[in-house]
């Protein structure tokens, strides 16, 4: 099935949404106004239910097919929430709101959801559910993890789920996406070192906290190089160091954050292992105090196999095979999809937004373009999934 061809009698309303979105940003959990604006037009669209409220501020939408015979239920996921980034672009829909923007894309998301679901309500065209999720809080604040706890899942029936993202880079009307891990798991680390302060001119009378924390930072780094095997893939990154407010004093305390990014689990908890044993080794030998916090944030994005065979054929069917990366490598950043594909089978997918800024650059901005492109996957993968018959 190619581009959906009666989209772009809707293209101008569902790039108004997008704009409307764009230009009213909310951070995490606070997205009152973007998950009005869902909910409204989900009710417009006449969706059998709209329940907002899942996940603290979530919204689900359910569009039930012609038939019911096969029983099958699948989630198409978007998500809602922007970035406290100072938008840098003047564009005509421009960030209302000083601090905040959407350099993620997830206006885009939330539009081209919204226009498969006008779609998937006035047609029908399958024999089955599709529950429409939008969800708050990817960027920091776990909302898909939060999505689940509120018993998302089993309260709507879903069986499979499947996500998807922008990225730049890859030109538009194109998909991405592989079997296995696709994102890695994201988490949190931070380190205290106690020492003793002193005068800077008389070093030995005290535990120099700059001295061990620059050692510590050094050590870290050998839990990839000479502990990982190299087939493997790990990110172990100190970020920032804390440490002293004169030039003529050692402090006595100096604090140390960063992120740890991994595939696999036993590589997560190795790295973590690895962390407590050099903090106890480094502060033994400096005679200091060291006391790590490891936080477990998002876990790795792991493709399920038939699911996501599945769902790069119906991008072929789209956009044609040679516009399909069926084997994209693995990403170091973290995605909250994760904690739904931990829940149920199914896929998380990119789609091409062309050469435009990064991700999370003040200067980038959804790309239009490939609004068609979305909203024929979403609605090609809910007609394909749960197809009519005769």
């Amino acid at each position: 099935m190619p581009l959906i061809n009666s989209l772009s009698q809707n293209l101008d309303d569902i790039k108004a949404w997008r704009h409307d979105i764009h230009a009213h940003p909310e951070l995490q959990y606070d997205v009152h106004r973007t998950a009005g604006l869902v909910a409204d037009k989900l009710h417009e669209f006449g969706c059998d239910e709209v329940v907002t409220g899942v996940g603290q501020t979530g919204v689900v939408g359910v569009i039930r097919g012609q038939k019911s015979e096969s029983g099958k239920v699948i989630g198409l996921r978007s998500d809602m929430d922007a970035l406290p980034i100072q938008e840098a672009r003047d564009i005509p829909h421009k960030s209302t709101v000083p601090g905040k923007m959407h350099a993620c894309g997830h206006d885009g998301h939330t539009a081209m959801l919204l226009g498969a679901a006008q779609h998937l309500a006035a047609n029908r065209n399958f024999d089955g559910t599709v529950i429409v999720i939008f969800q708050p809080a990817e960027e920091g604040g776990a909302g898909g993890k939060a999505m689940v706890e509120d018993g998302m899942m089993e309260r709507f029936g879903i069986q499979e789920v499947y996500g998807m993202h922008n990225v730049p880079g890859l030109p538009v009307g194109s998909f991405a996406s592989n079997v296995g891990p696709l994102m890695a798991a994201a988490d949190h680390i931070e380190i205290r070192v106690e020492g003793k302060g002193a005068h800077a001119a008389l070093p030995h009378d005290g535990v120099d906290t700059i001295v061990v924390a620059t050692a510590l930072v050094q050590a870290l780094q050998s839990i990839v190089s000479r502990n990982l095997d190299p087939i493997d893939q790990a990110v172990v990154s100190i970020t920032q160091i804390h440490a002293g407010d004169a030039f003529n004093v050692i402090p006595p305390v100096a604090e140390l954050a960063g992120t740890v990014r991994t595939f696999m689990p036993e590589t997560r908890d190795m790295v973590e292992r690895r962390i407590e044993e050099i903090c106890g080794g480094v502060a033994a030998a400096y005679r200091a105090t060291i006391t790590p916090a490891y936080h477990r944030n998002y876990p790795a994005t792991v493709n399920h196999p038939a699911e996501t065979d599945f769902a790069l054929d119906v991008a072929a069917g789209v956009v044609g095979e040679k516009s399909v990366d069926r084997n994209m490598a693995a990403m170091m950043g973290g995605e909250d999809f994760s904690f739904m594909l931990l829940e149920r089978p199914g896929n998380f997918i990119f789609v091409g937004n062309g050469d435009t800024a990064g991700l999370h650059h003040p200067d980038y901005d959804f790309n239009d373009d490939c609004i068609p492109y979305g909203c024929s996957y979403w609605i090609s993968l809910a007609e394909n999934a749960m197809p009519l018959t005769a």
